[in-house]
């Protein structure tokens, strides 16, 4: 993925072969942590959404890659750097080693290549969305100022287009519940997201 700093991305992945990602609430629980470990560091997070089979993640990038201390002895330090690409294959690998242990399984989890779309860049941005049907085009003017709400809203629909659920914020692992403050969530970045999105409160 090439990622660059100051620019909203739309960052997704799915199973192997479409395979289950999650077996029980714990495995949702257990991402999430991860991604604050792996994810956060580098961006504000504007949306996520967990599926059983895949996710969704809009950030807006701070910091493509970051320095990581290593103390080699007392005196002497190594400064190494991480990217985050670097650390979003770290995130997935370290998930897939736990349900593989959980579920007895081996191999690959998840896809080998996550995807990265531009959100608000000047150039390459896509005007589709990968579903589980296929791409959906979307047809707007004015992809730059408009993408960026349609990527929101399409990542906070997933569950109701899937049928999980009736309203996006009855799904418990997406932050939809966050900006119809239902919830207290500490994942998304509200004041970020407010420069680049209308979300209106849900009662």
């Amino acid at each position: 993925m090439q990622l660059e700093k100051g620019y909203l991305y739309h960052i997704y992945n799915q199973g192997n072969n479409q395979r289950t990602l999650f077996f029980k609430r714990e495995n949702y629980i257990f991402l999430l942590r991860k991604i604050k470990i792996y994810i956060s560091p580098y961006t504000d997070i504007i949306a996520w959404c967990l599926m059983p089979n895949h996710f969704h993640l809009m950030v807006y990038i701070r910091e493509v890659e970051l320095a990581k201390s290593n103390t080699v002895t007392r005196s002497h330090g190594v400064t190494k750097k991480r990217s985050l690409n670097d650390s979003i294959g770290i995130m997935l690998r370290s998930y897939t080693r736990a349900i593989n242990k959980q579920e007895g399984f081996s191999g690959k989890l998840f896809r080998e290549k996550t995807k990265a779309e531009c959100i608000n860049c000047h150039k390459g941005i896509a005007p589709s969305f990968t579903t589980q049907k296929g791409a959906a085009k979307i047809n707007i003017q004015n992809l730059e100022r408009q993408y960026p709400q349609i990527c929101f809203d399409y990542i906070h629909q997933n569950p109701v287009k899937a049928r999980l659920v009736k309203n996006e914020i009855d799904w418990e692992f997406s932050s939809a519940s966050d900006y119809a403050n239902l919830r207290n969530g500490k994942l998304v970045n509200k004041e970020v997201a407010a420069e680049y999105i209308d979300f209106q409160v849900k009662e």
